[in-house]
């Protein structure tokens, strides 16, 4: 691991690629709202990634995806049997504010959220592919992440 004020990246190397995914909130919230522009790229991509093995989610997901929806159980339904809910290692919650700090030193903005950089730790720590359509900043912080974006 790197420190915040070194070179490119936060992390130098990630754990053992795992055939396991974490699935971003924005992926989520294209298939439950029926985004007209995002749901069929979504969906596919959730598809094509459970085919490969487990989806995963973790509290902040979660979190971020109830916005989408009035009632927990509502919620619970939507995720019903499909995805794993990870709990975020604490290895995560270091990396992820090295990762931020990092950020803000560049020149980052003081709104860009903490939340992304747990979920792009958490899927480097874990070794974890992510599903995800915001891929620049995983892609600058954390590049031993596998991303599935299409961009």
């Amino acid at each position: 691991m790197r420190t915040a004020d070194s070179g490119t990246s936060c992390l130098a190397a990630g754990g053992p690629i795992s055939s396991t995914t974490l699935v971003d909130a924005n992926v989520l919230l294209d298939v439950f709202t029926q985004d007209p522009t995002w749901m069929e790229w979504s969906a596919h991509a959730l598809a094509e990634a459970a085919d490969q093995g487990s989806l995963l989610i973790n509290p902040i997901i979660y979190a971020e995806v109830s916005v989408g929806f009035d009632r927990i159980e509502d919620l619970d339904l939507g995720l019903a049997n499909d995805f794993v809910r990870s709990d975020l290692p604490w290895q995560a919650a270091f990396l992820a504010g090295k990762c931020h700090l990092r950020y803000r030193k560049q020149g980052g903005s003081k709104h860009a959220p903490l939340p992304d950089f747990y979920i792009g730790a958490h899927a480097a720590i874990e070794g974890h592919q992510l599903l995800t359509r915001d891929s620049r900043r995983f892609r600058t912080y954390f590049p031993s992440v596998k991303l599935i974006s299409p961009n």
